[in-house]
């Protein structure tokens, strides 16, 4: 007999057709949000819907993107422009505001330079000082600002010895130290203003005040509004990048970004052409979508997966600092209790693809995975085997009550309260609650408006979140599980599972100091590195994250695609600005 129960069926196709049916003649909010804004025609405009909470904008003046309870993805990634881009599908660096660079033989020293000529939108002039100052800063703050434990690790000093060169001196070698400045994903250090900065408290400071045209940029976007209903970008007359013929200067006038008031309502919108771009939808929506608008399309077309596979693969995460989680033999109970395809069949409609260890299958990574092949075989992430986990819960001291859940010795429930958020949480976290209480432990699903807090502070039992780690070598990922980087702000290279082990850290900074080009290398210490994490499981994967973004071309073309991949889309990524300045009237 099977150890496979029943398909769950929600009946989520049936849902979703009468909620865009319902909200047909709903007004949205977003009609009235943008209506004092026409002196600017819709064809010139790109509306697009994320984040918030509840509908509204919660950070809408936080504009430096070092202050507590700020958010790149909100707006500050297309206010502060990088040393450099990097796109992941075209696996190109593009510098920017560097010009060139240059590392020392013993990778200890680093040599920017930056491009003259540059001005901030008040008309200072940018250059080295500019990012002397921000590197220094965040080595200075270290824990107390995102990126700034990274910064303090790697940077001794870094001096402008004129106005267009920075010279930044290191502890320890730091080969990727460029790399990671550079704008990917989720990843990439904000160059700030050193005379708006300098002085003021990076934690508390908005860098928010319309009246002194705040926040400055040296980008081709304006914010002439900020608000709980929305957040307005106007291009500015002029762009360094377009005079040098480094990109044109945009032809979409006016960004108009919303925030998410439900996958329903979103759909409608970009229905009835109130949206050009949405947040990640769920796979049932898009039929729907597409049938009522088919100029609707997505990474694939109109065809599944609907989308792009992130660099975030999904995991359930455990507490590895709450008992009884902090036993690597409950954790891998608990993985042997998820069935990965019946998870993927329901919550996705067989629109995704299990995820066996915490970084994406891309092109430069497949050779790691190769590395550690039979120690998956050995140690397999994604082995649904019931009888295993109840013999692993067994062993320590479980057993089944009278209502058929697992208690420990003092007849305490193995309980696992998950939380969640967006559109992974609500999609697998109801499937992966009803698995687990089917095997014996009693869990429970919840997406908190303060998710991100909770997350990260470490307030959770249980928790679907992502890896914004490695894209294109093993480093990143290794990062997020290291001891040194537990509780460090910001969503990305954080230590959620706080595990540790001494070992393995010891691992993570012998790949720091390793060239990033050295395959060889780097595999031999990656494996060394998966010998001590697949047999303690510090978290339990199960999914890969695909971007299902629906992009609409009634009003702008040569977004993102299959066929034209020049990068991720996602707007709430750093490199958003890429597919703005390479969008077209349609």
């Amino acid at each position: 007999m099977s150890d496979r129960p029943p398909i769950l069926h929600p009946g989520r196709r049936d849902l979703i057709k009468a909620g865009l049916a319902a909200g047909a003649t709903a007004l949205l909010p977003w009609d009235r949000a943008h209506a004092e804004l026409s002196q600017i025609a819709r064809e010139r405009t790109m509306i697009l819907v994320w984040g918030g909470r509840e509908g509204r904008w919660v950070d809408w003046d936080l504009w430096n993107p070092y202050s507590i309870g700020s958010n790149h993805q909100n707006g500050p990634n297309l206010i502060y422009e990088p040393l450099a881009y990097y796109s992941a599908f075209a696996d190109k660096i593009h510098t920017w505001l560097a010009e060139s660079y240059v590392f020392e033989p013993d990778f200890k020293r680093l040599t920017i330079k930056t491009r003259s000529g540059i001005a901030w939108s008040d008309g200072e002039p940018f250059g080295a000082e500019d990012v002397a100052y921000t590197l220094n800063t965040l080595r200075d703050l270290g824990p107390k600002v995102r990126w700034g434990v990274d910064v303090q690790q790697a940077v001794e000093k870094a001096v402008a010895s004129d106005g267009n060169t920075v010279v930044i001196d290191f502890k320890i070698p730091a080969p990727r130290f460029f790399f990671f400045m550079t704008y990917k994903y989720d990843i990439g250090v904000y160059i700030v203003p050193k005379h708006i900065f300098e002085g003021q408290d990076w934690t508390t400071f908005k860098h928010f005040d319309l009246g002194k045209n705040w926040p400055i940029t040296t980008g081709p976007w304006q914010v002439v509004e900020a608000s709980p209903q929305q957040k307005v970008f106007d291009r500015r007359t002029a762009w360094w990048a377009a005079d040098r013929k480094l990109a044109p200067l945009p032809t979409v006038e006016r960004n108009i970004w919303l925030p998410f008031a439900g996958e329903q309502q979103a759909a409608q919108a970009l229905i009835t052409n109130q949206l050009d771009a949405g947040t990640g939808m769920q796979p049932a929506t898009f039929p729907t979508v597409f049938r009522q608008n088919p100029k609707v399309i997505t990474h694939t077309g109109q065809a599944s997966p609907y989308g792009y596979m992130d660099w975030w693969p999904i995991s359930l995460y455990v507490n590895n600092e709450r008992p009884p989680f902090n036993d690597k033999d409950v954790r891998w109970a608990l993985s042997y209790y998820i069935d990965r395809q019946q998870l993927i069949e329901v919550g996705y409609l067989g629109a995704c693809t299990a995820s066996k260890l915490p970084l994406p299958p891309y092109p430069p990574l497949l050779p790691y995975f190769d590395t550690v092949k039979d120690l998956l075989a050995k140690y397999d992430t994604n082995e649904f085997a019931p009888k295993k986990g109840d013999g692993l819960l067994a062993a320590k001291g479980f057993k089944k009550d009278g209502e058929g859940f697992w208690a420990d010795a003092q007849g305490k429930r193995l309980n696992v309260n998950i939380i969640g958020f967006g559109a992974g949480g609500s999609a697998i976290g109801p499937i992966l609650v009803e698995m687990l209480k089917r095997r014996g432990v009693e869990a429970s699903m919840a997406l908190p408006p303060d998710f991100d807090s909770r997350f990260q502070k470490g307030e959770f039992d249980g928790a679907i979140y992502g890896h914004g780690g490695s894209i294109n070598e093993p480093y990143a990922t290794m990062r997020l599980y290291q001891g040194a980087s537990i509780a460090v702000p910001g969503a990305h290279q954080a230590n959620f599972a706080r595990w540790k082990n001494v070992e393995y850290d010891k691992l993570v900074d012998e790949a720091y100091v390793t060239a990033p080009d050295d395959i060889k290398k780097l595999g031999e210490i990656w494996r060394r590195a998966m010998e001590i994490w697949l047999p303690e499981l510090p978290d339990i994967q199960l999914v890969q994250n695909y971007h299902r973004i629906p992009w609409n071309t009634t009003y702008w073309k040569n977004w993102p695609t299959e066929e034209n991949a020049y990068v991720n889309g996602a707007h709430w990524h750093l490199t958003f600005a890429m597919v703005l300045w390479s969008l077209q009237p349609a």
